[in-house]
């Protein structure tokens, strides 16, 4: 893990990579969800927890039952997107503890600490749902992240038990490069970043 990968694949992940509001009606296939799951869950959760639970909204019937929560903006390009992946973190992670981090007994640690359970599902699952972003980008797959939702409704409807609880929404599928809006800059180094 030593050599950069190469330009071309950078490019793909990151500079020349877009959010994308529009969408082919090439379809996802389920097989493809499991490969993008099956790469993303290898990048790195702090010991290991993997709090993130993602619920790919593809049929119809799913995403209307989505539609209802989403801030009207959000809707008509949610409907248009072969999928809309709700990214979300499961508050009872540390049930797994023993599975996914045998090698020390932290299970006990998070169930005393609700606060520093919570913080780390929260920021977990937000990293695995920007590794999701990647993973899908890596496949071939254009992405539109997205807030614009009620969280409780849609908690409600998708996650009754309380269990998993929402962070954010990614439409995923084949984007309509035609319709991109012009790029928006981003922060040069200096503004962003401090080297101490």
């Amino acid at each position: 893990m030593t050599d950069p990968v190469d330009a071309r694949a950078a490019a793909t992940l990151f500079e020349d990579a877009r959010t994308h509001q529009a969408w082919t009606t090439r379809p996802v296939p389920d097989d493809l969800l499991v490969e993008l799951y099956e790469r993303l869950r290898w990048a790195p959760t702090s010991i290991n927890s993997n709090p993130g639970r993602f619920v790919f909204v593809k049929s119809p019937e799913a995403k209307q039952r989505l539609a209802a929560h989403l801030m009207p903006m959000n809707v008509e390009k949610t409907l248009a997107a072969p999928v809309c992946a709700i990214v979300a973190r499961d508050i009872r992670f540390h049930d797994l503890m023993p599975q996914l981090f045998p090698g020390r007994p932290v299970k006990e640690g998070l169930e005393a600490n609700p606060a520093l359970a919570d913080a780390t599902a929260t920021r977990n699952a937000t990293l695995q749902g920007a590794y999701l972003i990647l993973a899908a980008r890596s496949l071939g797959l254009d992405c539109g992240p997205m807030s614009g939702f009620n969280q409780a409704t849609l908690d409600a409807e998708f996650f009754p038990d309380g269990q998993w609880r929402s962070d954010f929404l990614i439409n995923i599928g084949y984007g309509d490069n035609e319709k991109l809006w012009p790029r928006n800059p981003r922060l040069e180094f200096g503004q962003a970043c401090r080297i101490a």
